[in-house]
């Protein structure tokens, strides 16, 4: 089944470059939405199904951390996987992405394999034979 993927970054560059590694990592995509701040993801998120999010931290009008909580709180959001896409960050920020309901962390620049593998791990097919 082809994943519906949502890309949240307030730098049109960024999408497009996250975009690409999507499209090279070598999972079965289908659709690939974008949004430019946390107040668009969830109009996104209401608007079609997603598998998972792929979202900035810093963002303006709503960011990263607040798309999550809100994401967290809503029963019909909160079984979607977020994976936050940022600049390298320190461990206590990280920890409190966690905390608040994220999947994963993903430093920029990051390679397409370790975004396959990642989604992978995620999602749960990854290393199950049979």
């Amino acid at each position: 089944m082809a994943l519906q993927i949502l890309v949240v970054d307030d730098s049109p560059v960024t999408r497009k470059m996250v975009r690409r590694a999507i499209g090279l990592c070598g999972l079965a995509v289908g659709e690939v939405f974008e949004a430019g701040d946390g107040v668009e993801a969830l109009r996104q998120l209401g608007a079609h199904p997603v598998d998972l999010v792929l979202a900035d931290i810093n963002m303006p009008v709503m960011n990263g951390m607040e798309l999550v909580e809100r994401m967290s709180a809503d029963p019909a959001l909160a079984r979607v996987p977020v994976v936050v896409v940022a600049t390298p960050m320190s461990e206590q920020r990280i920890e409190r992405l966690l905390d608040i309901g994220a999947r994963a962390y993903l430093a920029k620049p990051f390679r397409p394999e370790a975004l396959r593998d990642l989604v992978l791990e995620i999602l749960g097919r990854g290393g199950h034979h049979g």
